[in-house]
């Protein structure tokens, strides 16, 4: 089978219309379904673009065929914010429909996610209070905006996910994801959660046991070297090229929410499009599972 966007949009349209269907509408349903609204979020997150007009001139002309109907831009922008529910079980869809999911070796780190950079965005904006002032030491500065918390297998296929202020402690964000969602750990014997120095506690690795699961991190200087700790060089590098497939060829960074719900429909529809991406590479059988290449133009 060939890998193009084409063929993953159809692959795409039958698994959500199949496993999701519509949503039941009170009066006259719209004329945009919602398995073809999770195909154009990931069709553009896929092509690159920021601009949700360009993007909607872009579909008339190049895929009227697929979307007969498309949505003029407050139109499109109003459901794409409504749909954050939807895509949130679409990626649970998707990661849950490949072998990936079954897998023990779980990774994280948090990516900052910003949202603006002059004071005056800063004091107007309506993500004040969710958004904060976080540092981000690989590029070893200060950045307003928030912070993605990505649970994935070493593919990259997503697990869990969540956005939060950046001043919050990495330990307690991740605890609040597990609690959340006990069912994603149970049944997962050996689990194994691989983070960096910033995930180090005894009481949060005691509470890792308790579910289950064991952390592997760094070893700091005063202490003895960790077991397993030799194989993280490698890892961190799966970790960093995840993080680069979402701010590289994703555009992560350039989301352009500027509401609560305009910037996390956005972010999930960047992580709906890495989880389809993988997905339908896992079942081509293709070699890399997280190469973009045939769906980016």
């Amino acid at each position: 089978m060939t890998s193009d966007l084409d063929t993953l949009l159809t692959a795409l349209y039958v698994k959500i219309d199949d496993e999701i269907g519509d949503t039941r509408w009170l009066g006259r349903p719209p004329r945009l379904t919602d398995s073809e609204l999770v195909c154009l979020a990931v069709a553009q997150a896929m092509l690159g673009f920021a601009s949700e007009a360009r993007w909607l001139r872009f579909v008339r002309s190049r895929l009227g065929a697929m979307f007969p109907y498309v949505p003029k831009q407050p139109g499109w922008n109003k459901r794409l914010r409504a749909a954050l529910p939807l895509v949130k079980r679409a990626i649970r869809l998707l990661a849950m429909d490949a072998d990936f999911w079954f897998d023990n070796h779980w990774i994280i780190d948090p990516t900052p996610v910003e949202c603006g950079r002059s004071r005056p965005t800063v004091k107007r904006s309506d993500l004040a209070g969710w958004a904060g002032y976080g540092y981000c030491a690989s590029h070893s500065r200060f950045f307003w905006g928030l912070r993605l918390y990505l649970v994935c297998t070493p593919t990259g296929m997503p697990v869990l996910w969540a956005l939060t202020n950046p001043k919050l402690d990495e330990r307690e964000v991740l605890t609040a994801m597990l609690d959340r969602e006990p069912d994603a750990v149970t049944g997962r014997p050996g689990l194994l959660l691989i983070a960096d120095k910033g995930f180090a506690s005894k009481e949060f690795e005691a509470d890792l046991a308790l579910r289950g699961a064991e952390l592997l991190r760094p070893s700091f200087k005063r202490e003895k070297r960790r077991k397993g700790e030799p194989l993280l060089k490698s890892v961190r590098q799966l970790i960093e090229s995840v993080n680069d497939t979402l701010k590289g060829q994703l555009d992560l960074e350039q989301h352009g929410g500027r509401t609560f719900e305009g910037v996390a429909v956005r972010v999930a529809q960047r992580v709906l499009a890495l989880a389809a991406a993988i997905w339908h590479n896992h079942k081509t059988g293709k070699p890399v599972m997280r190469s973009l290449i045939a769906y980016d133009h």
